[in-house]
Formats: structure tokens, C-alpha cells, sequence
């Protein structure tokens, strides 16, 4: 690694990440045990007294603050989909070839029904099979009509699953079901050569629950106490996922166990051993995937001149990562990049719709981070997936900013 003349003693800082440590905090969070993380739930209640125990071993003054959350999907049985013609039936796989529309209305038990096209006149009581693309459309003429339900087409991944989200636009007055694009264009076909049937449910339903976020803040060194000794850097990740199906597991390793995982051992590093003279604070976020709630709660709270570095997904980098800077965050960014080409990250602009930009909002100098995730909000997100590079990758680029931020205000 290159000396660091700006931050003496920095370079043996930074060399201290363990790839190991942040595995096994991965590993720990992608137990079955925490359901997936999902806001509200036991499992994402136990993962934030998990994550507060850890950061209270680091000697850290840690603080667990609730708050409401409205609208959050909870898919509470497996949806049902299946649809015959000729005499054969075919019976379709939940989050394989078809998923939950956010925007569904409530169907708990299977309903069959003969399919229609969209632009029949008679939809009374039966499925309309949407245009591709035109859903909304659809679902104000089968409302219109008294129609059992829609169904529209929407894409898979690169692994042929259909990711899962929990948050959405406002229900509407019949069940949505997502079918996967080729399946949406195979009943197509089969409605335009003869009468086809439809059984579908939908048991999705929206909860109101609690949050919580877990906030910790670690003593300043003696050598940098006092009014302006130091910046004050707060390092965020959101720790919760979308949650397991029923019947299925969603680990959320990489969205975003990684970038937790890399946010505690950065903490780790920079609080044993030969201090750094910043003011750090840790703030691990619930809700974020329900619309960044937790980072909307906490934002307003903090003093004016924090710095922000939100980590979201550190499990596989490919070319560089992503960074979007929000905020008065000009001096931040430049920092951030000294740091990336000193431990040898390269960075590249890219969107971060993540819970920096609710940080940035508050007036705040923002930056959100990504080093990419496999397997995003799937059953396929697994933690061996995690690449241990990414993660060191990412550890060492907050360890080095924060150390060359607390050397610019020494100087």
C-alpha cells in the first residue's frame, strides 16, 4: 500500500480489516433465525439487538430508537397461480414465473375464472390478461367492469427470479399478479387460439409496524476532545431486507449484510488500537426498504456539519463502485476519492437510491456507496455469494476516509 504522509500511521490502520470478521457478521445475519430482516418482524427485531451488542463490545454508547411504519407489503401464504386450456393445466412457481404486483388488491383464497384480453367488452367476472406494459390501464377497465382480477408482465433478473419488494404504489380495487414476461406471452397465445382458465391468489396485505434503528456513538480520543477537534463522520447501512416468503428463505446477504457487515468492522478498526481523531458515529437503519424510514427518522436529529458515508451492498465490485454525493458534500467527495486511490478502490457517479440521499435531504454532507449485489432481494442473495475482496475493499475505503478527514482537521 502507498505511504500516506496526510494521515500518519493510516496505512497500518487500514491493513488491520479483517475479510474473516465481516464473513462471519454476513454469515450470522443471514441466519434463518432473522426471517430475512424484514422491518417489523421478530427476526428484524432480533438482528438489531444482535448488531447492538456487537457495537456495544466495541465500547460504544448505543441507543435503540423505534418508529412507526405504514404500508409495508406482508405476503402472508404462498400466492397461487395456475391457468388450463384443452384440457391441460399448468400450475406456475411463486417469485419464478409470477410474483406478487405491489399495487394488488387483497386475495387471500384462489379465485378461477375465465381469461379475457383487456380490450374485450365483457370482463365481468373474469381475468384480464393486460398488454405488456399497460397494467394501469387494465386495471381501471376491470375495475370499471367488476372483473376478478389482472394480469400484467414484468421481467426476471439475469438468474430468472423475480425479485421481491415491499413497498409500492397505493392498492388498487382488484388483484394484480405479475406474471414473468415469457409465461405473460405463452397465455397470450393460448387465449387467442381458445377459452382459457385462471385460478389465482393473492394474500398480500399491507402493515402498519415498528421500527428500529440502532445508533451508536463511540468516545472521542483524549487527544481530540474539545469543540472543533475533530469532524464528526457518521457511517450508516441499513440492516433490514424485504423478509423470507412463506415457505421460502430471502437471506439478504448482500442487500445488505455486506454493507453492515463492512460498516461494523470499520468501526471495529478505527476504534482500537492507536486512535483516529474523529467524532464517529454508527448508525445501522431499519426500513430502508419500505422507503428509507429509518434514515428519514434519524436525519433531522443530527447537529448541522456531520458527514455522512452510507454503505449499501459490498459483495461483489466489479469494474469500480457506484457513489452518489447529496448535500454540501464537495470537500466529502474529494476525500472519498484521496481514500479510494490510496487503498486502490476505483469509484465511478452512479444513482445510490438509498438511505444517503434522506440524509442528504436534511442538508447534511451525504454520500451513498455501493459495491454491488448478487442476487438482490431473491432467494439467491446467499452469503457465499459475498465475495471476502469486496468486503475488505469496502472496510478499507471507510477507514482511510475517516482517517484522512480526522488528519485535514489536525493539520
Amino acid at each position: 500500500m502507498p505511504d500516506i504522509p496526510q494521515a500518519p500511521g493510516l496505512a497500518a490502520v487500514v491493513e488491520r480489516v479483517s475479510a474473516q470478521r465481516m464473513k462471519a457478521t454476513v454469515h450470522e445475519l443471514a441466519r434463518d433465525q432473522y426471517t430475512g430482516r424484514r422491518v417489523g418482524t421478530p427476526g428484524g427485531r432480533a438482528a438489531a439487538a444482535w448488531l447492538a451488542e456487537r457495537l456495544r463490545e466495541l465500547g460504544a454508547d448505543v441507543e435503540l430508537d423505534s418508529f412507526p411504519v405504514a404500508d409495508v407489503r406482508e405476503l402472508y401464504a404462498t400466492p397461487v397461480l395456475e391457468w388450463s386450456t384443452g384440457g391441460q393445466a399448468l400450475r406456475l412457481e411463486h417469485r419464478r414465473d409470477f410474483a406478487e404486483h405491489l399495487a394488488t388488491a387483497e386475495l387471500p383464497d384462489p379465485r378461477t375464472a375465465p381469461l379475457a384480453a383487456a380490450s374485450e367488452a365483457d370482463l365481468r367476472g373474469r381475468w384480464v390478461l393486460a398488454e405488456a406494459g399497460d397494467w394501469a390501464r387494465a386495471c381501471e377497465r376491470a375495475e370499471a367492469h367488476g372483473a376478478a382480477g389482472v394480469l400484467t408482465a414484468r421481467g426476471t433478473d439475469a438468474e430468472r427470479w423475480m425479485p421481491k419488494m415491499i413497498a409500492g404504489p397505493a392498492p388498487r380495487a382488484v388483484p394484480i399478479i405479475a406474471l414473468r414476461t415469457d409465461r405473460h406471452a405463452r397465455m397470450a397465445d393460448a387465449l387467442a387460439a381458445g377459452p382459457v382458465q385462471v385460478t389465482g391468489s393473492m394474500p398480500l396485505r399491507q402493515v402498519a409496524v415498528e421500527g428500529h434503528n440502532v445508533h451508536a456513538r463511540f468516545p472521542a480520543p483524549s487527544h481530540a476532545r474539545g469543540a472543533g477537534s475533530g469532524p464528526r463522520v457518521l457511517l450508516t447501512a441499513h440492516y433490514d431486507g424485504v423478509g423470507d416468503d412463506p415457505g421460502r428463505r430471502l437471506p439478504a446477504a448482500a442487500d445488505n449484510a455486506s454493507g453492515v457487515a463492512a460498516v461494523l468492522e470499520a468501526a471495529r478498526v478505527l476504534t482500537a488500537g492507536p486512535a483516529i481523531g474523529a467524532g464517529l458515529s454508527v448508525a445501522f437503519l431499519d426500513a430502508e426498504e419500505t422507503g428509507a424510514w429509518g434514515s428519514a427518522h434519524h436525519a433531522p436529529t443530527l447537529p448541522s456539519g456531520t458527514l455522512v458515508l452510507n454503505l449499501d451492498g459490498a459483495a461483489q465490485l466489479h469494474e469500480a463502485a457506484a457513489v452518489e454525493a447529496g448535500g454540501p458534500a464537495h470537500a466529502l467527495l474529494a476525500t472519498l476519492d484521496q481514500a479510494a486511490r490510496l487503498v486502490g478502490v476505483p469509484l465511478r457517479a452512479g444513482a445510490m437510491a438509498s438511505d444517503n440521499r434522506r440524509y442528504a435531504a436534511a442538508g447534511l454532507a451525504a454520500i451513498g456507496i455501493g459495491m454491488g449485489m448478487p442476487g438482490y432481494q431473491t432467494p439467491a442473495e446467499t452469503p457465499d455469494r459475498i465475495q471476502p475482496d469486496t468486503l475488505v475493499a469496502a472496510a478499507r475505503l471507510l477507514v482511510a476516509t475517516v482517517g484522512l478527514l480526522a488528519a485535514q482537521t489536525s493539520v
